[in-house]
C-alpha cells in the first residue's frame, strides 16, 4: 500500500469514517475480516475501493489491513478542513449600484422615472436613430449591452469560489449518500449538522451570482427604458412601422410576436444572445465554473 494512496482515501470524509470501521472491526488490524462483517456500516463501493487500493489485503480466510500501524498513525491525525472559503461581502459600490438599479426597476411602472431616464438616453442616441433604422438601432444596443454584460460577468464573477461552493455540497451530498446506503445513522447525523453549518454557502452563492447582474441591470436597464418609452410612446419615425418575420408576415413593433412578448422585444434579445455567443468565443471568455 502506497503512503500517497492511504492519505488521498483519507482526504475523503466518508473514507476516512470506512478506514476506522475496518481498524476498529479487525482488533487494529490483528483479524481477518469478509464482508459480510462490515456491510452494515460501508458501502459495496467503499469496501470495494478499500481492497483496490490496497489498504486492505487477501488473507487466509478474508481481508487484512496491509500496514495497520500506518494506518492506525493516519487515522488518528485530524481530518482535513479543506480550503476555507472567505465568506462574500458586497463593498460600497455594490451596495450603491443595487439601489440604483431598484430606482431604475421602478420606471417599469413609475412613468415619471421612465421619461426622465428614457430623455436623457435619447440626448445620447438620437445621432445613432438618426443616421440608423430601427432595427439596426436595437441590433447596435443588443450587441453593446451583450458585450458589456460578458465582460462585467468574467470580471466580477468569482468561479473559482463558485466551484469550491459547489463541490463542498456536492461532498456532502455524496457522503449522505453512501450513509444512507450503509444505514449508518450516526454519519448522517454528523453531515446533517455539517450541512446545517454549510446553510451560509448558499448565500455566498447568491450573493457572487448576483453581484454581475446587479451592475450588468444598472447598464441595461435604461436601454431597455429608452426602448419602451420609443416604441409604447410614440416617438418612432414615420417609416419605422416593425419587421417582416418568417412565418408572421408583417408585424408593427408593438404587435405581439412571442406570446405576450413585443416584436421589439424579441429581435432584442436574439441579438443580444446571438452577439453574447459570438463574443465569448471570439474573447474566449468563460462565465460558468468548469
Amino acid at each position: 500500500m502506497l503512503e500517497e494512496e492511504l492519505a488521498s482515501l483519507l482526504d475523503d470524509p466518508a473514507m476516512r469514517e470506512a478506514v476506522g470501521v475496518v481498524l476498529e472491526r479487525s482488533d487494529g488490524g490483528r483479524q481477518e475480516l469478509e464482508w459480510v462483517d462490515v456491510r452494515d456500516a460501508l458501502s459495496s463501493g467503499q469496501w470495494g475501493r478499500l481492497i483496490e487500493a490496497g489498504v486492505l489485503v487477501g488473507g487466509r480466510t478474508g481481508f487484512t489491513l496491509d500496514d495497520p500501524d500506518a494506518v492506525k498513525a493516519r487515522i488518528d491525525d485530524p481530518p482535513p478542513e479543506g480550503k476555507e472559503i472567505e465568506p462574500e461581502s458586497w463593498a460600497w459600490y455594490d451596495k450603491a449600484a443595487g439601489t440604483t438599479t431598484l430606482v431604475l426597476f421602478a420606471g417599469y411602472w413609475n412613468a415619471g422615472i421612465r421619461d426622465t431616464i428614457a430623455s436623457f438616453d435619447n440626448l445620447v442616441l438620437q445621432p445613432i436613430t438618426a443616421a440608423l433604422p430601427f432595427y439596426a438601432v436595437i441590433m447596435l444596443l443588443a450587441v453593446g449591452t451583450g458585450l458589456y454584460s460578458t465582460l462585467l460577468q468574467a470580471r466580477l464573477r468569482d468561479t473559482e469560489k463558485l466551484s469550491a461552493y459547489q463541490e463542498r455540497m456536492e461532498r456532502l451530498k455524496e457522503r449522505k449518500a453512501a450513509a444512507k446506503e450503509r444505514d449508518d445513522d450516526d454519519a448522517l447525523e454528523r453531515i446533517q449538522r455539517e450541512q446545517m453549518d454549510a446553510a451560509g454557502d448558499q448565500l455566498g452563492m447568491v450573493k457572487l451570482q448576483f453581484r454581475p447582474m446587479v451592475w450588468i441591470m444598472l447598464l441595461t436597464v435604461p436601454v431597455f427604458l429608452w426602448l419602451r418609452w420609443k416604441v409604447r410612446g410614440g416617438h418612432l419615425g414615420v417609416g419605422e412601422t416593425g419587421l417582416v418575420v418568417p412565418l408572421a408576415g408583417a408585424v408593427s413593433w408593438q404587435d405581439p410576436l412571442l406570446g405576450p412578448m413585443s416584436t421589439w422585444i424579441v429581435w432584442y434579445f436574439l441579438c443580444s444572445m446571438a452577439s453574447r455567443q459570438i463574443i465569448q468565443k471570439t474573447l474566449d471568455i468563460r462565465t460558468s465554473p468548469t
